[in-house]
Parts: C-alpha cells; structure tokens; sequence
C-alpha cells in the first residue's frame, strides 16, 4: 500500500508502464476545498504528501474556517498587540490560540483559554488562585502547594475548616456553542516519593456527611446546581475509597452561548457551609468551562461525575 501512495504523490508516476495522473496533478484550490472538510491533525498529516498539499495547508482560506468567528477579540483580550499577529498566517494564529494562553480578567492571568486542537473550539480553566475561597489566608485552614499535577502548578489544600465556601466569576466573550462548567478536586494530598506517587488522607474528613452544592448562574439568567457527597460512606474492599487519591471533575451543568457579544459573564461556586461538623483534606485545582461535547474525550484521561 506504501508504494502505491508512493506512486500516486508523484505527478508524472506510472501505471503498467503508462503515465497516468497522481495526487501532485491535483490543483491546490481543490485540495483546499477537501481540507475544509477536516481535523486540523489530518490536514497536517496529508500535507507530507507533496508540494500541492503542503501549499493547501497553509491556505488562510482553510484555516479561517478551523477558528472561532470571533479570534481577532480572543486575541485582542489575551493582551496580544496587533502587530504581532497582523502579519500572521491563519494557520499560525490557530497555532498560537491551540496553546494554553493566559487571560486577564482582572484575576492577574489566573485564567488560560486555548482552542481544542481537533475541532478549534475555545476551552477555559480558572485557577484557584483567581477565586476566593474562605479563609485562605489563615494557614491554620489552607495551604498553596505546588505540584505538577494542575496547569497552574498550584492548588489550594484544605487542612479543616467548618465554613467551606469556594466562589469565582468570568466575563468573556465565549463563541456560540454549549459549555459545561466543572470543578476539579482530588480527596486526599499527594506527594512523590522514590518516583512513586504517595497519598495521604490524615486530614481527609466530614465529606461523607453531607453533600457540598455545586452551582453557577449567567448573565443571561441561566443557571445549575448539583449536590454530591465527595466523600464515600462505604469502602470498596480492592481500591480503597472509590473518591480518594484520584482528580475528578464534578459537572455543575451546561449553559448555552448563542453569540459572543455581549460577553457572558458567568458566576460558580462549591460549599458546604453546615458548620455542625468540620471538613478537610481537599485540593481545589481549578474550573473547566469547555464544549460539552468534548467531555467525551475528557472521559478517557480522568474521571467525571
């Protein structure tokens, strides 16, 4: 099969000792018209195959349609001169976008924006950092660790506290589409030890007795809320406790985005205020906002809920 692509990529390639056409015949143009019909990794493929292919795939006619109607405000907003992208082919700008950005909301780049790679659609996450989160700066309560694990490389632990609130707000102006907003959260701290990754549950408590609310409203009146024990109350006899020593993102809920302007301000928070009991031993990594669709993909690197 090799050496009939082979043949076919050459332009003047032969067939039972005839000349006959192969793909190098094809114009350009036509093969642009295929390539906006696929994934940007295929069009990268398929431009090995020859210089016709390789011309179509850096055609800004093919990879305008591979961005978001609205990059020129994305990159205006990740505090991109114009300058510096004005003589940027499409294909460069999706190169650029495809790679987490930092985003500042007023929240000193604590939010990165990137587009999926495969289908060019925007995806946000929200740091702890850029949220507030009761009584962080008492220590008796919190600690910022850092850790390889977030994009961030911080996470807010919890040692125990009995008012546990987590609240955070964007503005932005996200292209039409459908966005799930999840938190990501891990029972339990973890540290690396002979190259091995340890956990510890000494301050994991008070999960299990009653559930924390998930919620988050638009500025257009949409809204969702979810409540879920973090914590199981039985133990699987294999693994452990099925919530502890893993990240799993808890889906809060959907909202719908039908144009970008004016820009969707979007308000998210977890708590369990119930101070009859205390609570500890979480980390709180970040806020996902992406396309609900792309869950699905998610699904197979970690854990949902």
């Amino acid at each position: 099969m090799g050496a009939s692509l082979s043949n076919l990529t050459e332009s003047n390639g032969y067939a039972n000792g005839g000349p006959g056409p192969g793909l190098g015949d094809i114009p350009e143009s036509c093969v642009a018209c295929v390539f906006l019909y696929l994934t940007p990794p295929e069009i990268c493929n398929l431009a090995r195959l020859n210089r016709a292919f390789r011309g179509a795939a850096s055609s800004d006619s093919v990879w305008e349609g591979k961005l978001p109607p609205n990059y020129r405000d994305l990159l205006d907003l990740v505090m991109m001169p114009p300058e510096r992208y004005r003589n940027l082919s499409k294909k460069d700008i999706f190169a650029l976008l495809s790679r987490p950005v930092p985003f500042d909301d007023g929240n000193k780049a604590r939010v990165e924006l990137w587009l999926d790679r495969v289908t060019g659609r925007l995806c946000m996450s929200i740091s702890a950092k850029g949220m507030a989160i009761t009584g962080i700066e008492d220590r008796r309560y919190w600690n910022w660790l850092t850790t390889e694990e977030s994009r961030f490389n911080v996470m807010a632990y919890l040692l125990q506290i009995w008012w546990f609130e987590v609240d955070g707000v964007v503005k932005f102006p996200f292209p039409a589409d459908i966005y799930t907003l999840s938190f990501r959260i891990h029972l339990g701290r973890f540290s690396k030890r002979l190259g091995r990754r340890v956990c510890y549950f000494e301050h994991t408590h008070g999960w299990e007795i009653k559930p924390v609310r998930f919620e988050f409203s638009t500025s257009d009146g949409q809204q969702a809320s979810t409540d879920c024990c973090l914590d199981e109350t039985q133990q699987d006899e294999i693994n452990g406790y099925h919530k502890r020593g893993c990240w799993i993102d808890y889906k809060v809920g959907e909202f719908i985005v039908t144009d970008p302007d004016p820009d969707t301000e979007v308000r998210f928070s977890m708590k369990q205020i119930d101070c009859t009991h205390s609570k500890g031993g979480l980390c709180v990594d970040s806020v996902s906002i992406i396309p609900s669709d792309l869950k699905d993909r998610r699904r197979r690197k970690g854990i949902l809920k």
